[in-house]
């Protein structure tokens, strides 16, 4: 049974270190894992209240908008040769990766993380330290 791996990035330092941890520890695995990229953006403000806003161009636009942030990421695991999925999902950060996870029944999320602690953490609110508590399988943390 191939392992399913979800790799949520938003293009940020940390987020592209847990990339190249993944593509440069993939040996570590039995057989090549099936990898999901994930990105998520957040709602366009009242964007569902206005009439003149299709769902179309709404899908458009979060597409474009996560070309970036998947970009380099994309370009890290091509180069290492290996295959992938890409995800864009809407919504807050955490709870879309948790829900992700169970949808796809990932074994494994493998994320970046600040790697703050205390007041700073408590401050900035981790997307990851949120993954990690709710999270229905492993999460890999790479600082």
């Amino acid at each position: 049974m191939t392992m399913r791996i979800l790799l949520p990035v938003d293009a940020s330092p940390c987020s592209l270190r847990a990339v190249r941890h993944l593509a440069e520890h993939v040996a570590w695995f039995r057989e090549a894992p099936d990898i999901h990229l994930l990105h998520v953006q957040p709602p366009v403000p009242l964007a569902g209240a206005l009439g003149h806003v299709g769902k179309e161009t709404l899908r458009e636009h979060y597409l474009e908008e996560s070309r970036p942030h998947l970009a380099e990421a994309s370009r890290i695991l091509d180069e290492a040769g290996r295959t992938y999925t890409v995800h864009v999902h809407v919504g807050l950060a955490a709870e879309v990766i948790v829900r992700v996870a169970g949808d796809l029944t990932a074994d494994l999320v493998v994320m970046g993380t600040h790697g703050r602690s205390g007041i700073a953490g408590l401050v900035l609110g981790s997307v990851a330290n949120q993954v990690l508590q709710q999270s229905p399988c492993p999460v890999l943390l790479v600082k």
